[in-house]
């Protein structure tokens, strides 16, 4: 298959990548990567699908959000998470459905905050819940056999550090494993699916 991997380079995405070597990866990024996207302007998505041509899975591992207390957050800093993470990937589905070969599949990225409410991670919580809901909406609409799914991962082990004291008594999960539901996605037959990885 040739599949773009939007977020190649980063913890998630070369996982990802690695779980999906034996297909012609296309690696996607916005300050690094054999091509450049910023996914949240469309006509920079426009552009990389311009030069990919059609593929026949989409898969992100990208998305900024905000981590902050809700006392002190200003509607600039929420706004991050909903341009970058949830318009990004919105975006790359509503542009990208056109360059997808029959049968292929997109792949979005939620996160855990979505079900279980973390410390300063209101902005988390919000558009992660966004992007599987538009998941779970979209994979009704789409062409017939096209898929879409979201992977909702936990802290990643490679992550701990910097982000442990969001996350107390929670147990972090390697990379590789969840790449594993990535791969499921792409090479599976679901649709419409949000696979936890916890």
């Amino acid at each position: 298959m040739k599949i773009l991997l939007v977020g190649a380079n980063g913890t998630i995405g070369r996982a990802v990548r690695q779980a999906l070597s034996r297909h012609q990866v296309l690696a996607a990024g916005r300050d690094s990567g054999e091509l450049r996207v910023d996914m949240s302007q469309p006509d920079s998505i426009r552009a990389l699908f311009e030069r990919t041509g059609n593929v026949d899975a989409i898969v992100s591992a990208a998305g900024l959000l905000h981590l902050g207390p809700l006392a002190e957050m200003t509607p600039e800093q929420f706004r991050i998470g909903l341009d970058s993470k949830l318009m990004g990937q919105v975006n790359l589905v509503l542009i990208g459905q056109r360059f997808l070969n029959a049968g292929g599949s997109i792949t979005l990225t939620s996160g855990m905050g979505n079900e279980i409410p973390l410390r300063h991670g209101s902005n988390a919580c919000a558009v992660n819940a966004a992007i599987e809901g538009f998941a779970r909406g979209a994979a009704v609409e789409l062409a017939a056999g096209l898929r879409i799914n979201a992977v909702c991962p936990s802290v990643l082990q490679e992550s701990w550090e910097p982000l442990q004291s969001y996350f107390p008594g929670f147990e972090a999960v390697p990379a590789a494993r969840v790449a594993r539901a990535y791969q499921r996605s792409v090479e599976g037959v679901e649709t419409g699916q949000v696979f936890k990885v916890w």
